[in-house]
């Protein structure tokens, strides 16, 4: 798992420096009996995107671009209280930064160069229709008289 007070990798050499990261803990609400109400274990992850030096600039344009309507105020903000301790809330919230990140400065997908249909294959596909219409067509009586 990775460390808390470690830089988090987003992919290759790139990664997120912990230095970048705010994070700011407050009291989950939910299940957890007595514990809920003297610890604060819901966690919010906050990294400046459209401040960040850690990414390259074409990256930081793309994630800009693709996270357009999640960003406050040129911000990520990722929340995490799925878990009883602080500490896995921490990693969780880490984690799924790191996805996201990673899922936005992704580089498209390669444009689909669309392809012919072989003459074989439309000539088979034709040949076998009519083989079946010819079939349910020798179901019917031919007078009905």
């Amino acid at each position: 798992m990775m460390g808390m007070s470690a830089n988090l990798v987003v992919r290759g050499s790139v990664f997120l420096p912990e230095s970048e990261l705010m994070w700011r803990f407050s009291r989950s609400s939910g299940p957890g009996g007595q514990n809920v109400n003297t610890s604060d274990t819901q966690v919010e992850l906050r990294f400046d995107l459209a401040a960040t030096e850690a990414l390259p600039a074409v990256w930081k344009d793309r994630a800009l671009e693709r996270l357009a309507g999640r960003l406050i105020d040129g911000a990520v903000v990722v929340r995490s209280s799925e878990h009883r301790s602080q500490w896995r809330n921490r990693e969780a919230a880490a984690e799924r930064l790191v996805a996201i990140i990673a899922e936005a400065t992704a580089p498209p997908p390669k444009p689909r160069r669309p392809t012919k249909i072989p003459r074989g294959i439309n000539e088979r596909r034709l040949r076998e229709k009519r083989a079946r219409s010819d079939t349910k067509r020798s179901r019917t009586p031919k007078n009905w008289d």
